[in-house]
């Protein structure tokens, strides 16, 4: 699988706003492009759906060059404004994936954010197109995602390539089959248009929006094509535009690397590590439990399955996303190494992966892979991935080859682009808030740097920290620098460090 922003952070009326956080007299959204006037000047159905938030749906065309054809429904929900009197607007929301549900993310998360955004935004999510409750691209069933993600995706000789060519193969043939009239159209910059149907939508003249991991590639991508109306954006975990498919995955691998090599450190100093005494140590152990559990699958209590390299790997990327779940991979770890029980590590890649326990899978997998397929230029051959593979190995032994041959479906999708990967500078936005966190195992902290550099108005904010993006994880200082900045819209002193 392609781990690229999978936000498991994430997991655990209407008018603008001036500099000072103030509301604005209500005035009219800028102007509807040509032909999208009835789109941008809907105004979604709100109606109570539990737990005092409200839910509606809101259209958008299918093809932004046909948009008086075949339209889709965006499935949306709020957590109104606490202090009417005071309310700013709306803070638009994205945890990531893509293939992450904003609509599950903000029933989850709305109480996480911070009091003085809760009393003065309505805090909104959408399943953006594709995803969850919006016209969700469906390709592969319970039983075919179970054989892809147990099929051995660090191939070992060429059987095994071809082994896993096959199952990659029909992946993209299923995608082809089921969802070929949606496909063209699933990727971040027609996502990223939806945005702004929305923005006008619910009324906001410009758009304040928090994105974590692949949402901060979502609201780049929106930066740059509506410049003048970004009132504030948060970018949280950023990915970098201008890497190629392949160049992020070897990043990737080589950021989980990184917080294995943390979660190792932390696991020796407890004591009660399975890995040994030292991080060394602890290195050297993961790379022979993988290379036994590649010739000898692990039993688990919960099912019939076989826990294979391949969703050990996932089980304990899953458990890197935060540092609170170090003990729970600690405790896994212990487990699969002592007892050849792969239970644990099992229940933590059903959890990256959405898998529900009747067997079924939400349609996360496969969003995420028509997005990811669509957004950028793939290589032309499993050979082509192989080499990927290969300098992945020599950066990151033991996530490298299971990261970068998890987007080889891309190798076969139906639906290819030629426009290469660019550097985004949103010329003419207000200033844009790009936090990344140190040891971040998805989106490396460099992937921030360079982001931050690349926008025209970018302000870096870092967290000296783990875990996969900053602002849920609750920390003081990125708090106050954040809500602060959506209040305002004043961003914190550029290369401000939290620690």
């Amino acid at each position: 699988m392609r781990f690229i922003g999978v936000a498991m952070a994430a997991a655990l009326a209407m008018s603008g706003c001036s500099g000072d956080g103030k509301a604005e007299q209500a005035a009219p959204s800028q102007s509807a492009p040509a032909g999208l006037d009835a789109f941008y000047s809907q105004r979604p159905d709100w109606k109570s759906c539990g737990g005092g938030f409200q839910c509606a749906k809101a259209q958008v065309p299918l093809d932004y060059a046909k948009p008086s054809g075949e339209k889709l429904g965006l499935a949306l929900i709020r957590l109104p404004a606490q202090d009417e009197s005071r309310r700013i607007g709306s803070l638009f929301t994205n945890p990531g994936g893509p293939g992450g549900s904003g609509v599950d993310f903000i029933r989850q998360a709305a109480g996480s954010f911070g009091t003085d955004l809760r009393k003065r935004f309505d805090i909104v999510g959408f399943d953006p197109r594709g995803v969850g409750a919006s016209d969700p691209v469906r390709c592969n069933t319970g039983p075919q995602l179970d054989r892809f993600f147990a099929a051995d995706s660090s191939p070992d000789d060429q059987r095994e390539v071809d082994a896993f060519a096959a199952e990659s193969k029909g992946f993209a043939v299923n995608c082809g089959a089921k969802a070929a009239t949606e496909l063209p159209h699933v990727g971040t910059a027609d996502a990223a248009r939806d945005i702004d149907v929305l923005r006008a939508a619910l009324g906001d003249r410009k758009l304040t929006y928090y994105g974590a991991s692949y949402g901060t590639y979502l609201g780049a991508f929106y930066a740059e094509q509506f410049p003048a109306n970004v009132r504030a954006l948060v970018l949280d975990g950023a990915v970098d535009p201008k890497e190629s498919s392949t160049g992020l995955l070897v990043e990737q691998a080589k950021g989980f690397e990184t917080a294995f090599r943390a979660f190792a450190d932390d696991c020796v100093k407890s004591g009660r590590c399975p890995l040994g005494t030292s991080t060394d140590a602890a290195l050297a152990k993961l790379t022979s439990f993988l290379a036994e559990t590649d010739r000898k699958p692990l039993a688990n209590t919960r099912d019939t399955r076989q826990v294979t390299e391949a969703l050990a790997v996932m089980g304990i990327a899953t458990a890197l996303y935060l540092k609170e779940y170090w003990p729970l991979l600690r405790q896994a770890l212990t487990q699969a190494i002592q007892k050849s029980d792969g239970t644990l590590l099992l229940s933590l890649a059903d959890q990256m992966v959405e898998r529900k326990s009747d067997g079924s899978y939400s349609n996360q997998t496969d969003a995420n892979m028509a997005v990811n397929c669509v957004d950028k230029p793939n290589p032309p051959s499993a050979q082509e991935y192989g080499k990927a593979a290969a300098e992945a190995k020599k950066v990151a032994p033991r996530f490298g080859p299971f990261v970068v041959w998890g987007g080889l479906p891309c190798v076969y999708w139906p639906v290819q682009t030629k426009k290469q990967p660019a550097p985004i500078t949103a010329k003419g936005a207000a200033p844009i808030l790009v936090i990344g966190t140190l040891r971040d195992p998805a989106t490396p902290y460099k992937w921030a740097q360079s982001l931050a550099s690349q926008l025209s108005s970018g302000v870096l904010l870092t967290l000296d920290g783990d875990g996969h993006t900053a602002y849920l994880q609750g920390d003081p200082c990125i708090t106050k620098a954040t809500d602060t900045y959506l209040v305002t819209a004043d961003p914190p002193k550029p290369g401000t460090v939290c620690r």
